[in-house]
């Protein structure tokens, strides 16, 4: 009986795939700020985002690309910084996380590793190196020298 079960199955989650037309891609992420001049400054300068064009052009968003066909949309309008868990992130990718380290020293910004140890980077087991950074608004940002 556990063949024809499986048949069973088999057939009915094949007739619910979704096809290109219907799966999901991400498209842009967005963040709620309270200065938009400075979270555009962290993440264009900072981080080194490219602006995108603005579809609103009403002074209150920006955009920014985070990958092909990805973007970060900013917007302005929160009435106060929050706290957030720093398991809830984004994370970015550089070439260097050591040359990294070096721009937030220029900005003179505060980082930590995983476990909050400040001013300090993480090493994966698998040899990838990762960090923590707030942006203007509180929002954490992992930036890490994975490869794919």
């Amino acid at each position: 009986m556990l063949p024809i079960l499986l048949v069973v199955a088999t057939a009915c989650t094949a007739s619910y795939a979704q096809t290109s037309a219907t799966k999901a891609r991400l498209n842009h992420t967005a963040i709620y700020v309270q200065d938009l001049a400075a979270s555009t400054f962290f993440y264009q300068t900072v981080l080194g985002l490219d602006t995108i064009a603005n579809p609103f052009r009403d002074g209150k968003h920006t955009w920014l690309r985070t990958g092909p066909g990805m973007a970060l949309h900013i917007i302005q309008g929160a009435p106060a910084r929050k706290e957030y868990y720093k398991n809830q992130h984004t994370c970015f990718s550089v070439a260097s996380v050591d040359a990294f380290v070096g721009v937030l020293k220029k900005f003179n910004m505060r980082w930590e590793d995983r476990d909050g140890n400040k001013q300090a980077v993480t090493t994966r087991m698998d040899g990838v190196k990762q960090l923590w950074v707030q942006d203007p608004d509180g929002y954490w940002v992992e930036v890490n020298d994975a490869r794919e």
